[in-house]
């Protein structure tokens, strides 16, 4: 779990983006039990409910599931299905809007790839 939480989103879609980052650097691997919303509750000094919302998203999603009366635990392939929401995510969010500001500024496919090239090579 990180440390804090922000003011720049809802502190329950934080919750749940938090745990999707776990499973994707493997700290939460496929079948292990997550926190319990208590203790996320108690972490970050929040509201249970505020906490079990976030979660929720992910059981929604599929990404976590319930056993009853033991707590919560990564689903199978959870890991891939967060990638390819991010990849969606991703896409609509920033390849979208580049390539429309590409075209009103007349740069071509190649001249985009040239700067992105460019640009990785710099890191």
């Amino acid at each position: 779990m990180q440390d804090n939480l922000n003011e720049s989103k809802s502190i329950y879609l934080q919750i749940s983006e938090m745990i999707e980052n776990d499973i994707l650097r493997d700290i939460l691997k496929e079948e292990e039990k997550v926190p319990s919303t208590n203790e996320f509750a108690q972490f970050y000094r929040i509201n249970p409910a505020t906490a079990g919302k976030g979660v929720n998203i992910l059981v929604d999603e599929g990404i976590l599931y319930k056993q009853r009366g033991i707590g919560m635990f990564v689903s199978r392939g959870a890991k891939e299905m967060i990638r390819n929401k991010r990849k969606e995510s991703f896409e609509d969010q920033y390849i979208k809007s580049m390539l429309e500001e590409a075209r009103r500024l007349n740069i071509s496919k190649e001249e985009l790839i040239t700067m992105i090239s460019h640009y990785e090579e710099e890191k």
